[in-house]
């Protein structure tokens, strides 16, 4: 099973690639998906393409600097061609739910400067309804508790992400919750009403900003766009 997912991760960055162009700005994503479309980008560097990039992380950045690819900072340019990212869960309106590597604030805003933003996934990251994966909440550390506090008044739970028995810090610093709602059926309310706590810094709620999900399945992809 491991085998046929990592497989799909693949087919589907293999396909995203293919809307990338010479003398583009291009947006990469975090994560074990975006992995493979950024090692696919190192490789088309090499055959002579022609574009610099903005990176959504750290270990992003670290990665593309190892395959040689131009990077440029994100408040040198105006907006981005085209970002390539993976998602946690996505539902058929293309609604996600994202940070499950820890980046979705970085991963939030170089989406919001996005011309065209895809997602690529393997087949398990089709839902129905979002809720089954964690959302990922990203907190000020001062204001972690009382975040917490304000998810239960919303009739969730969550807790500190931690790695090692400590909590897990961002690239800007900052806590992860992970929170838990049960099955989302109003993503963009509840996303509303968490943009409204104060001392959370942004939620893995990605609403109306995909414009294509590309799946691996069954050795091949399938596209789904917000055009329907």
């Amino acid at each position: 099973m491991t085998k046929n997912i990592e497989q799909e991760k693949q087919l589907a960055a293999k396909e995203a690639v293919k809307f990338i162009a010479d003398h583009q700005i291009v947006g990469l994503g975090t994560g074990s998906t975006a992995y493979y479309a950024i090692r696919e980008v190192g490789e088309m560097i090499k055959q002579g393409l022609d574009i610099q990039a903005v990176p959504t992380s750290n270990k992003t950045k670290e990665l593309a600097e190892s395959l040689h690819i131009p990077l440029v900072d994100i408040n040198a340019v105006q907006s981005i061609d085209v970002t390539i990212d993976g998602a946690d869960e996505f539902n058929r309106d293309l609604m996600l739910i994202k940070g499950g590597g820890g980046a979705l604030l970085r991963e939030k805003i170089v989406a919001s400067l996005t011309r065209e933003f895809i997602i690529i996934a393997d087949s398990s990251k089709k839902v129905a309804v979002l809720g089954k994966f964690k959302l990922p909440i990203e907190v000020i550390p001062f204001a972690a508790n009382y975040v917490l506090r304000q998810i239960q008044s919303l009739h969730g739970s969550g807790a500190i992400r931690s790695v090692g028995g400590k909590p897990f810090i961002t690239d800007q610093g900052n806590f992860i919750v992970d929170a838990d709602f049960g099955l989302i059926t109003n993503p963009s309310q509840l996303a509303a009403r968490l943009d409204e706590i104060v001392g959370l810094v942004e939620h893995g709620l990605f609403i109306n900003m995909a414009s294509k999900v590309i799946m691996g399945i069954n050795g091949t992809t399938e596209t789904f766009s917000r055009e329907g």
